[in-house]
């Protein structure tokens, strides 16, 4: 059969609408076309962009042999932004050497001697939140998933230098989560540098600024060769490949700056419609309250607590960090569930839509933390940190960090929903947030291991 059909929308508009509305773009058009269904959604000249949603036709693209596909023409539009370095755009041999080089950190071990790091940093922003304040949590997630990468990824100790980073770095990342700015990347028409002034001329002039920072870092970080560091950039500038060569200081860079914008909004926004989904329910709520009293306040233990991790899971299921997996350009042409794809095709796995499927997930709209403590979902079905080969090295991390942050701050006080109301998705970037931004108000601040369900304690 020909390539699936799809919307015959002129390009530039579907671009701009999936930029603009994106959950509401992909739902419309898997109602129209079904499972599979092409678009162009890559600007003026936009190849054709194949979405899939059905299981079996993600493993097929999963297993297709890399050979066969180009991912650096499918990411492009992350090289300004990552460096052409990134594990995100590389491919073939190079893309299996940086993925050596960059899992250990994230797993075994290494991963429990941040847990104390995580939580010490929740502890220290969420010490300003007094009884009574009121705040929007897609306002302070940033502040402590950044403060985080900067401890645990950077290894940066609290200083001039931090702060001068997450200064820069917090207003770059905000301001590239504007519909305007972000849509900078997506043309190339737009990326002209006519000064500082300018808008592309002023991302080019603060990367600048950040990377000189960056540099200075790795440059020091060299010279002191401390073998007791645990940090993740220690270890990639001890990393060796496979013939013994190190990362140079440009591709620890670029690695480092992909991590950053890889786990930094993305990690804030999973978090922020966690906080949303469990205030909404008093049930959800109050088992989890009653699992965290009970595991108590060491992360390894928090981080093995099941029904937080059911709650985590869930809410990557309806709000995955990412709608879509990496993009894939097929080189040559090609079967796809029994449909012929032709060469130049952009193949997009479709995380969002994969995670909506009825007879996958019954009552795909609901927030069902149980569905995840009875049944196991297959790496096709569920999908939030990607799969294959280009699955997201920091899944285990990712996870990790988001467990721990939702379980000090519940452990440590109260908060409650302003308004309780039904939000809806919203664009933010390269990530989906809750409309709103979550608006709570701290209604009690607590001492650790002395939690007691909501309704309980309205009792006494």
């Amino acid at each position: 059969m020909k390539l699936p059909d799809g919307s015959r929308t002129p390009s530039l508009l579907q671009t701009i609408e999936l930029i603009a509305q994106p959950t509401k773009f992909l739902d419309r058009c898997s109602q129209r076309y079904g499972d599979i269904f092409t678009t162009r959604v890559l600007g003026l000249n936009s190849p054709p962009v194949t979405f899939v949603s059905d299981a079996q036709a993600i493993q097929e693209i999963f297993k297709l042999p890399s050979s066969k596909l180009d991912f650096r023409k499918a990411t492009h539009v992350f090289e300004p932004l990552m460096g052409q370095n990134s594990i995100i755009l590389q491919e073939g041999r190079s893309h299996q050497r940086q993925r050596q080089l960059m899992m250990p950190p994230f797993h075994g071990d290494r991963m429990k001697s941040y847990g104390q790091l995580i939580c010490q940093v929740t502890q220290a922003v969420m010490s300003h939140w007094q009884e009574g304040s009121c705040f929007r949590i897609q306002e302070v997630m940033p502040e402590i998933t950044l403060k985080i990468i900067l401890r645990v990824v950077f290894g940066i100790e609290p200083g001039e230098r931090s702060q001068q980073l997450e200064k820069m770095l917090g207003s770059l990342l905000e301001d590239i989560t504007t519909p305007w700015y972000s849509s900078l990347f997506f043309f190339p028409l737009l990326q002209k540098d006519f000064g500082a002034w300018s808008p592309w001329g002023h991302f080019l002039r603060r990367r600048q600024q950040i990377d000189a920072l960056i540099y200075a870092e790795i440059s020091e970080r060299r010279l002191e060769n401390d073998d007791s560091r645990t940090d993740i950039l220690s270890m990639l500038i001890e990393a060796c490949d496979l013939e013994g060569h190190k990362m140079s200081d440009l591709e620890l860079r670029d690695q480092l700056v992909s991590l950053l914008l890889l786990g930094y909004e993305t990690t804030s926004a999973a978090l922020s419609w966690a906080f949303y989904w469990i205030h909404s329910s008093e049930s959800v709520l109050n088992q989890l309250l009653s699992e965290l009293n009970t595991v108590g306040p060491e992360p390894e233990a928090m981080a093995q607590a099941p029904y937080l991790t059911a709650v985590c899971s869930e809410t990557l299921r309806v709000n995955p960090i990412a709608l879509i997996c990496t993009p894939r350009m097929s080189k040559e042409s090609l079967q796809l569930a029994g449909y012929q794809i032709e060469a130049g095709t952009i193949l997009v796995p479709c995380i969002y839509l994969a995670h909506r499927r009825q007879e996958v997930f019954s009552n795909p709209e609901q927030f069902q933390p149980e569905r995840f403590l009875q049944q196991k979902f297959s790496p096709y079905e569920y999908l939030p940190f990607g799969g294959g080969e280009r699955g997201c090295i920091g899944m285990a991390f990712s996870l990790f960090e988001m467990k721990l942050v939702l379980g000090t701050i519940l452990s440590g006080l109260r908060l409650t929903l302003v308004e309780k109301f039904s939000v809806g998705p919203v664009r933010r970037g390269i990530t989906i947030v809750p409309s709103g931004g979550v608006p709570v108000i701290v209604t009690d601040k607590l001492k650790l291991n002395n939690l007691q369900p909501i309704s309980a304690r309205n009792k006494s």
